[in-house]
C-alpha cells in the first residue's frame, strides 16, 4: 500500500525523535560517567589521606604501632606469592623483545645492541609497568574481594563499633605491603628481564653472555633504575587504594563482590597506563 505525504512526514517526525532520544541517552551515560568518576576518585584521595594519616600516627604515637606480624603477612601473601608468575611473565618479555629488535638491528649492522633496547625498555618501563599489571590481577582482585567480603560479613561494621578504625587495621597494611613489595618486585623483574633477552641473545643470536652483560652495564644509568623504581612506588599506591576503596564499597551481597573484584583490575590497569603516560611525559621533558 503506498505511503501518503502525510505517512512520510509522520516517519520524519519518529525517525528525529529517535535520534534526538538517542543522543538524550548517551549524554546521560557520559555525564553518568563523569559523575561516577570523579566521586571515585573522590572517595580513593579521601581514603589516601586517611591511610598516610595513619601512617604518621603510627610512626610518632607508640600507642598507635602498626601490627609488624599482620604488615609481613601481606607482604608475603602480596609480593613473595606473586614471584613466580611475575618472573614467568618478564623472562618471556626479555626472550620477545630480544627476537623483535634482532632484525631491525642487525639490518643496521647493530646486532649487539640488543642488549641496550632489553636493558633500557626493561628498567625503565616494562619492569615497574607489567609487574604492576601482574600485581592488579594478583593481589589487587584478591584484597577487593577479602575486604568486599568482610564489609558483607558485617566485620568492617564490627570494628567501627568498637572504636576501632578499619583504615588503621585494614587499609594501612595492605597499603604498605603493595608499595613495598611491588618496588621489590620490579627489581627481580629488572633482572629477569634481562635474562631472558641475554638467554635468547647467547642461544638464538649467537651473542656471547659477557658481550651482552657488558653491553648492558653501558647502556644502563643510575636514572633508569631510580626512575623505574619510582613508577614501581606510585603503582604500588595505585593498586593499594583501588583496591582497597572497592573492596570497602561492595554493596549487594556475592555479586557486589564479584564486581568489586572486577573493577579492581580494569581500573587499576587503567590508572596504570595514565599514570605511565604522565611519567614518560615529564621524564621526557626534563631529559630523565
Amino acid at each position: 500500500m503506498a505511503q501518503t505525504p502525510q505517512d512520510h512526514h509522520a516517519s520524519g517526525h519518529g525517525l528525529a525523535f529517535r535520534a534526538v532520544e538517542t543522543v538524550g541517552q548517551i549524554v546521560d551515560m557520559v555525564i553518568q560517567k563523569a559523575v561516577g568518576t570523579v566521586v571515585f576518585v573522590g572517595g580513593a584521595t579521601n581514603l589516601a589521606g586517611q591511610t598516610l594519616r595513619c601512617i604518621f600516627q603510627a610512626i610518632f604515637n607508640k600507642d598507635r604501632r602498626l601490627g609488624g606480624d599482620h604488615l609481613l603477612a601481606q607482604m608475603v601473601r602480596v609480593g613473595i606469592r606473586s614471584i613466580p608468575i611475575i618472573a614467568l611473565v618478564q623472562v618471556f618479555i626479555g626472550m620477545i623483545l630480544a627476537l623483535q629488535m634482532a632484525p631491525t638491528l642487525e639490518s643496521y649492522g647493530q646486532l649487539q645492541r640488543v642488549a641496550d633496547v632489553v636493558g633500557i625498555a626493561m628498567f625503565r618501563e616494562l619492569g615497574p609497568l607489567l609487574s604492576g599489571i601482574v600485581l592488579s590481577g594478583f593481589a589487587g582482585a584478591s584484597i577487593a574481594a577479602e575486604l568486599g567480603t568482610m564489609v558483607e560479613g558485617e566485620e568492617v561494621k564490627a570494628l567501627r563499633a568498637i572504636a576501632l578504625s578499619p583504615i588503621r587495621f585494614l587499609v594501612v597494611p595492605r597499603f604498605l605491603a603493595t608499595v613495598i613489595m611491588l618496588t621489590m618486585l620490579t627489581v627481580i623483574a629488572d633482572v629477569v628481564g634481562v635474562l631472558g633477552g641475554m638467554f635468547t641473545a647467547t642461544t638464538v643470536l649467537g651473542i656471547a653472555s659477557e658481550q651482552y652483560l657488558s653491553a648492558t652495564r653501558a647502556a644502563l644509568t643510575q636514572q633508569d633504575f631510580i626512575s623505574g623504581l619510582a613508577k614501581a612506588a606510585v603503582f604500588g599506591v595505585m593498586i593499594s587504594l583501588i583496591a582497597c576503596h572497592e573492596g570497602l564499597n561492595v554493596r549487594g551481597g556475592a555479586e557486589g563482590v564479584g564486581r568489586a573484584t572486577t573493577n579492581t583490575v580494569v581500573k587499576s590497569i587503567v590508572a596504570l597506563i595514565t599514570t605511565d603516560v604522565l611519567f614518560t611525559s615529564v621524564f621526557y621533558a626534563f631529559g630523565i
